[in-house]
């Protein structure tokens, strides 16, 4: 089992829409399109807000099988707030991704609700064809929800055949989908989608072989 500690530090950096390597407390981080710093909680790493998805790729970390597991802060904002982990990445546009919709956890409308966990597999299967092509499937609700602007646990299962998502220690998966694309990259990071900001910490990364 390998363990990254967030102990970070604050941090400035601006740049527009291009990636680029910066270090938090002995961490390096590959980052697009957004800005990297320490959060407001100790040890929690925080993205910016910006226009398009960002994602911080954590530097010297290969991953294909195994699990993901953290905490992650959204908040409930409509339509801006889309937070999670990307993996499988090759570079910023060629990854999947597990990312949640806090502000379609409480929701009255069953439909939205049922939005709450989603996997893509860009750049072929983004969610817009995954909704129309295959509703319901690669995407669902969180139940019971957590409260969508507080720290929840993730549990990312990852096999050759099946990604499972399991949400604050519950036994039964939010999500389970078959991958759509077999693994090219290895990069693995903290992912964010348009207009939204996301916070991290206590990630564990545990690898294993091919099951």
């Amino acid at each position: 089992m390998h363990r990254i500690l967030l102990l970070l530090v604050p941090f400035f950096s601006a740049f527009t829409g291009f990636s680029q390597q910066t270090t938090l407390n002995g961490q390096s981080y590959e980052v697009h399109n957004r800005r990297i710093s320490a959060g407001a909680d100790a040890a929690s790493l925080l993205l910016d807000e910006r226009d398009g998805p960002g994602i911080a790729w954590i530097g010297g970390r290969a991953f294909r099988y195994g699990v993901i597991e953290l905490d992650v802060r959204g908040c409930d904002k409509l339509q801006g707030s889309f937070v999670g982990m990307a993996f499988h990445g090759t570079n910023d546009s060629t990854y999947e991704a597990i990312y949640f919709r806090p502000f379609n956890f409480n929701s009255s409308d069953p439909v939205r609700k049922s939005h709450s966990v989603q996997y893509i597999s860009n750049p072929k299967h983004d969610w817009p064809l995954l909704r129309s092509d295959f509703p319901n499937k690669y995407e669902q609700a969180v139940l019971p929800p957590p409260d969508p602007n507080k720290w929840f646990h993730v549990r990312i299962e990852v096999t050759v055949k099946e990604i499972a998502v399991f949400v604050n220690g519950n036994s039964k998966p939010s999500l389970r989908v078959e991958p759509l694309e077999p693994p090219v990259g290895n990069k693995i990071g903290y992912w964010v989608g348009n207009g939204s900001a996301g916070d991290w910490k206590n990630i564990r990364i545990t690898e294993s072989g091919k099951k």
